[in-house]
């Protein structure tokens, strides 16, 4: 099909569309402000956009459909989780965050635990979105290589150069609109493909017929251990990485950073269900089937071909905005909280912060060329213990507990929690995971400096 006419050029035509609303004119930034945080004068449904731009990706389409077909309707921890994280996003955080008129999470914390604080949790985080960045390129490789029986090197390449150029453009000016043009063929693939295969299974009852109860229907169906902790990991992903907040901080209004925060809830869970229903019937129809091809084999054999190259176009932007988003976030962290003495305060100020996204790309896309892509995948579980143990409970604790001075319990949790994280990974300490250690380490510093204040107030 990838050599077919209609397919390249519908592939083609969507991908360079979306690209070109990238660069639009009427959304292409001025300076750094608009390119970090559109000018803060993004409204609710851009706040939405930019969040599902990053958040929505390979994760909830590809991934989803894959362990559908393996466990059933577990595959729905991971949008369910992001809903449920947005809507904590929404109710407790965007407020406070949109009101304290900064760029990064560091710079918000540190106004609670100080400057050292600050560039600790700058290094970890940034270190922990890096690490995505490279899963993402491998992901929008794996997706080209299929589609085109390319070399891996190459597809890899493609997606690099994707990925710079769908960031380069307007930044976080353009990552509303792009995110909501993305959700939308995203939204349009995955209601054609639930529907479709609902109907080609015979129906809800027919599958309920071929499928027990348990483990296929159940949320826990691979356990309620894994399924805990999978929620637990998206609600501390979410309200831990630099790019999700900085559509919060792009709000023109703390009620349009809430809305927001809110049309995300609402939006992002109904793709897994839809994705599960995918799941469901490849499993019933091909159980014999690689797991991972189980979506775009669906889509190669249901769809027309003019739409399966819309589609197939949807979902490498997908897998290409979640690697631009973190790109953008690595890249606003360090410009706000490392390297603000290295940019001018002229005009070049933009040129810079470009040239410091796109090194942040390539140097990803240069540890694939030298073999390291499989080691570092091996350790990208350490990208989720890195970002929540570094910013999960000191954020949390500096919007609910801002009376307490944890000033040194903070700034030792910021910096000793996410150490705790990577010595377990060199060390291979697999009693907790990641994760779990270095949040435990966290709030175990926290909750000691808390007690510390209340003794010394009494």
């Amino acid at each position: 099909m990838s050599s077919d006419l209609p397919f390249l050029f519908a592939f083609s035509v969507t991908l360079l569309g979306i690209i070109f609303f990238a660069w639009g004119g009427k959304v292409r930034a001025q300076n750094s402000d608009d390119f970090s945080l559109g000018g803060r004068k993004a409204g609710s449904w851009n706040v939405s956009g930019a969040i599902t731009g990053t958040l929505v990706g390979g994760a909830s389409t590809i991934g989803t459909v894959q362990l559908a077909f393996l466990y059933g309707l577990s595959a729905w921890w991971f949008t369910l989780g992001a809903g449920i994280a947005c809507l904590f996003l929404g109710l407790f955080l965007a407020v406070p965050l949109r009101q304290s008129n900064v760029e990064t999470i560091p710079q918000f914390i540190s106004h609670y635990y100080g400057e050292r604080a600050r560039v600790a949790a700058s290094l970890f985080t940034a270190v922990g979105m890096f690490i995505q960045i490279i899963a993402q390129l491998l992901a929008c490789g794996a997706i080209l290589a299929v589609l085109f029986d390319l070399p891996l090197l190459w597809s890899a390449l493609i997606s690099t150069l994707l990925v710079i150029m769908f960031t380069l453009g307007g930044g976080m000016k353009s990552a509303g609109l792009t995110g909501l043009l993305k959700m939308t063929l995203i939204y349009l693939t995955m209601l054609s493909s639930g529907w479709l295969a609902l109907q080609q299974a015979g129906g809800w009852q027919e599958l309920r017929e071929n499928f027990d109860t348990f483990p296929w229907f159940s949320l826990f169906g691979y356990g309620v251990k894994e399924g805990v902790s999978d929620l637990l990991s998206m609600l501390v992903g979410v309200i831990s990485t630099q790019t999700y907040l900085q559509a919060i901080f792009s709000a023109s209004s703390e009620n349009n950073a809430r809305r927001g925060a809110f049309y995300c809830a609402i939006l992002i869970p109904p793709l897994g269900l839809l994705g599960v229903l995918v799941g469901l019937y490849m499993r019933q129809t091909f159980p014999g089937l690689d797991s991972a091809l189980a979506l775009p084999t669906f889509i190669s054999l249901k769809f027309s071909t003019v739409f399966s190259g819309i589609a197939f176009a949807a979902l490498l932007i997908a897998a290409v905005g979640t690697a631009s988003g973190l790109a953008l976030g690595v890249a606003t962290t360090l410009k706000v909280d490392i390297l603000k003495s290295c940019f001018p305060e002229d005009m070049k100020r933009l040129l810079y912060f470009r040239g410091l996204t796109a090194l942040v790309v390539l140097l990803a896309f240069s540890l694939l060329l030298f073999n390291l892509g499989s080691a570092i995948m091996d350790w990208s579980f350490l990208s989720m213990g890195l970002r929540g143990s570094t910013i999960c409970f000191p954020l949390l604790f500096t919007v609910f507990f801002p009376r307490f001075n944890l000033r040194k319990s903070g700034a030792l949790a910021i910096i000793v929690a996410p150490i705790c994280v990577i010595g377990a990974g060199i060390t291979s300490f697999d009693l907790l995971s990641p994760l779990y250690l270095g949040l435990g380490c966290s709030l175990a510093l926290l909750l000691a400096g808390v007690l510390a204040r209340i003794k010394a107030f009494n």
